[in-house]
């Protein structure tokens, strides 16, 4: 595989050293003496992105965002970016997603660009289809307007057209959850996941709202899931590591935090996960301690223990 020194990689994208430093300090990517293909292009999707006045901020926030969410390692070469205002998108698997939302987007640059090369004569399926994508649109707006009893009804006709788009009840089920009517939310995030069983984010939310709830084990068994399809899906790792320690189970609270902390290691949510691996280490260690003071007690009346010498053993 080819590689590229430093130097190749300022000369190829026409940036400078300092830039690049810039880069690796703002954590967006990591300090390497050798780049392949594949980091040449994320390189140039930041130019690019930089060029375009988005923040480094922001475009750390987002792919932080993204790797949790769809559990890519590295959002800015395995997916298509797209800026949706101050923050980004990412196209990844035939959908537009804004991962600090975790919410799907209407993508009306695909959409455009399938009816330019649309036939003449228009099926009726695709005609619905059309119309579906039109009004999901219509829904993401009112949404984004604050028009919520609007886009309720939006995604609601969705549905009512097209019972398996897991899109709209996640969008509609993220709707009422804010609403705090945390029952309707539920029964939208369970039939996404049965309209779409590898659907991460519809696990990940059923596990929120379930935890709202108050039915923690339930809770769990969704996060669980989300993690068992999506492996990097470090929010995931986090919520387990909170309920784990509110059931008392330390081990698995502590196997969760250390997930999440190999995932995002900068930030307050790392440092707060830090915290919780000291305070859980320092309680363990308290706790092994009480259980080997009851059970292992030394008696008043024993002598103490006298270290003997090899040589003196052997006589």
């Amino acid at each position: 595989m080819t590689s590229y020194s430093r130097q190749d990689v300022l000369r190829i994208l026409q940036i400078s050293s300092r830039q690049l430093h810039g880069w690796e300090r703002a954590g967006l990517i990591p300090p390497l003496q050798e780049y392949s293909f594949q980091d040449l292009r994320q390189l140039r999707t930041l130019r690019l992105l930089r060029e375009d006045d988005v923040s480094a901020a922001s475009i750390r926030h987002s792919v932080v965002a993204m790797r949790a969410v769809a559990g890519l390692a590295n959002p800015l070469a395995e997916a298509s970016v797209v800026r949706n205002g101050t923050r980004l998108a990412f196209r990844c698997q035939g959908a537009m997603v804004d991962p600090i939302r975790r919410q799907f987007l209407f993508d009306f640059e695909r959409l455009d660009r399938s009816q330019q090369a649309a036939c003449s004569v228009v099926s009726p399926s695709a005609q619905s289809s059309r119309s579906i994508s039109d009004t999901f649109f219509a829904a993401v707006q009112a949404e984004e307007s604050g028009k919520k009893h609007n886009a309720i009804a939006l995604y609601q006709t969705i549905l009512d057209a097209d019972p398996g788009y897991a899109p709209a009840y996640i969008n509609l089920g993220t709707l009422h959850f804010h609403l705090r009517q945390y029952n309707r939310a539920e029964e939208l995030y369970r039939k996404a996941t049965v309209a779409d069983p590898t659907y991460v984010l519809a696990f990940f939310d059923l596990g929120n709202v379930l935890d709202e709830l108050g039915r923690l084990d339930e809770s769990i068994a969704a996060y669980q899931r989300a993690v068992a399809l999506s492996p990097r899906y470090a929010d995931a790792h986090y919520n387990l590591a909170l309920a784990f320690e509110r059931k008392g189970e330390i081990r698995s609270a502590l196997r969760h935090w250390h997930a999440y902390i190999r995932l995002d290691r900068s930030g307050p949510w790392a440092e707060h996960a830090r915290t919780q691996i000291r305070k859980l280490l320092e309680r363990e260690t308290l706790s092994i301690a009480w259980r080997a003071g009851r059970f292992i007690a030394r008696s008043p009346r024993s002598a103490p223990l006298t270290l003997v010498s090899a040589s003196l053993a052997a006589h």
